[in-house]
């Protein structure tokens, strides 16, 4: 099968957003369709993402009928790999895993806190016009932000990826482990270096609590850890649980150990911390690839082409690889890659080390926000 031209994915995203959309009423479109670009507001939420089990914004799973739904996650298909769409899917079915966990509960204000329907989709702009248009899909521990100009897929980043739990029982003594390999190939990584290159790479003996880039919309040299309540859209009226999320926050640290020296050491810089493709062996840096591969290959084929050519040859040489926490699998880590237009990040601390986060990021591609700007200066002005 030949592989399709990033303009065909573009033309396959457009037609699953419009027969998502045509499926809706009016109610449902207020929700799940917006009016962009040209819209300041619209823009504004564009760019808005979680990963936490907060309102992602657009309409959700349960507030659609079967066909909707269905035509929902064709839309999610056509942004995402084969492998990342059974991960994404996978993780979406862990909320029922996590509610068994946490006693069936009724959390955050809902009466279901962790909820399976609690994904949303919204599109941005109309597919079928000339102008350009995007869409997100997005809930606890899933977030995907397509945009699309010129007929292309401008951007596919960022996307997140998170599992809680991290690992979980099969029958046949087996176990499902949907973000498995990302923190395997890393961890293969590091217990690869030799005593210098270590020095090197390993940022802290301490883990961050969290990914360090959170959700803001641009990540910024000095970037440092942002509190699990400052993750959510706005914050809860009801003091019980602002309270409850703070302890969550302040505890694990405590219990991670976490020093005003370790948020230095871990803080994003503009210059990348950790030990670059340059200083690693032939064979390190193809475990360095192996790592990247968990995070572009996220992206559909016509897309992956162009992400895996930018760290082709010596380009790898100029990514940075630089851990934090332990090194045995059930130690609280962390890691992270950073090179030109690229940011992925993982940590897995919370929850007994069994509940995990991954993203990949560009820096100044982020939302399509550098093609999206000249595309409206050259046709828009």
């Amino acid at each position: 099968m030949s592989t399709p031209s990033p303009s065909t994915v573009a033309a396959d995203m457009a037609a699953a957003a419009v027969a998502w959309r045509d499926t809706l009423d009016d109610e449902q479109r207020d929700q799940g369709v917006w009016d962009w670009p040209g819209s300041k507001a619209a823009e504004a939420e564009r760019v808005r993402w979680y990963y936490t089990p907060t309102d992602h914004g657009g309409l959700t799973m349960h507030e659609q009928l079967p066909h909707q739904q269905r035509a929902a996650m064709r839309l999610l298909s056509t942004g995402l790999s084969e492998a990342a769409y059974v991960t994404a899917s996978t993780i979406m079915g862990l909320e029922n895993v996590l509610d068994r966990t946490e006693g069936f509960a009724a959390l955050f204000g809902r009466d279901r806190g962790r909820d399976p329907g609690m994904y949303y989709l919204r599109v941005f702009g109309d597919p079928e016009g000339d102008r350009p248009w995007g869409w997100r899909f997005g809930g606890h521990h899933v977030s995907v932000n397509h945009v699309v100009v010129d007929g292309r897929v401008a951007a596919g980043s960022p996307c997140f990826l998170g599992a809680d739990p991290m690992v979980s029982p099969l029958l046949g003594g087996q176990e499902l482990r949907p973000l498995g390999g990302i923190e395997d190939a890393a961890r293969d990584l590091v217990r690869a270096l030799d005593r210098e290159q270590r020095a090197k790479a390993i940022l802290t003996g301490t883990a961050p609590a969290d990914i360090i880039g959170a959700n803001r919309v641009e990540v910024s040299a000095g970037d440092r850890l942002i509190p699990l309540p400052d993750l959510w859209r706005g914050h809860f009226d009801d003091q019980v649980l602002e309270d409850r999320l703070w302890a969550m926050h302040d505890g694990l640290e405590a219990q991670l150990g976490v020093t005003e020296e370790d948020r230095r050491a871990t803080e994003i810089t503009a210059v990348p911390r950790g030990i670059a493709g340059a200083d690693l062996s032939a064979t390190q840096r193809d475990q360095l690839r192996a790592v990247l591969e968990t995070y572009v290959a996220r992206m559909p084929p016509g897309l992956v082409e162009g992400e895996r050519a930018r760290f082709a040859g010596d380009a790898v040489d100029l990514v940075h690889f630089a851990w934090a926490g332990g090194l045995e699998r059930g130690q609280p880590h962390y890691y992270r890659l950073q090179g030109p237009a690229l940011l992925a990040e993982w940590d897995n601390t919370q929850r007994g080390v069994n509940h995990a986060h991954s993203v990949w990021r560009s820096p100044g591609r982020d939302f399509g926000l550098d093609l999206l700007g000249e595309h409206l200066r050259e046709h828009h002005a």
